[in-house]
């Protein structure tokens, strides 16, 4: 029996790595999506040439940021 609870703990092991990881794509798209939002709303409502690209800028630097962080996620569940 103890096989048993050996190969049911691995696959809730690999269940829970495989659901965090999900989630952690999701909070991902999350903050793409909210970081492009962000960025088109401010660029939209920019008076001059220097707001907009700053949203621009901003938009890509919230982009990259949010990339970084479920990259490192999914990095410390490979350990």
């Amino acid at each position: 029996m103890a096989e048993g609870s050996g190969g049911e703990s691995s696959w809730m092991s690999k269940m829970k790595k495989g659901g965090i990881s999900f989630v952690t794509s999701l909070k991902e798209g999350w903050r793409y999506a909210k970081a492009t939002l962000t960025g088109k709303v401010k660029k939209l409502t920019a008076k001059n040439e220097k707001e907009a690209s700053e949203a621009d800028l901003q938009a890509a630097k919230m982009q990259v940021e949010a990339a970084d962080e479920a990259e490192n996620q999914k990095k410390q569940l490979q350990m």
